[in-house]
């Protein structure tokens, strides 16, 4: 596996983790909101977040 490529897959999983973490602890008790409403979307989201802020620190090096 490429070097560049384990920082934002690690970052994404801090994003997943966290993003779960906000379901539990804070959440959405109406059940309307899109985002925490449902620990899948919670944590779905963690995880694209967390991909996208872990690329702008590991960028792909140029060849």
């Amino acid at each position: 596996m490429k070097k560049w490529i384990i920082g934002p897959i690690a970052i994404a999983l801090i994003g997943g983790i966290a993003g779960y973490a906000y379901y539990y602890y804070v959440g959405c008790a109406s059940g309307t909101c899109r985002i925490t409403s449902k620990p899948f979307n919670s944590t779905l989201y963690g995880v694209v977040m967390g991909g996208l802020l872990g690329s702008l620190f590991f960028p792909k090096p140029k060849v």
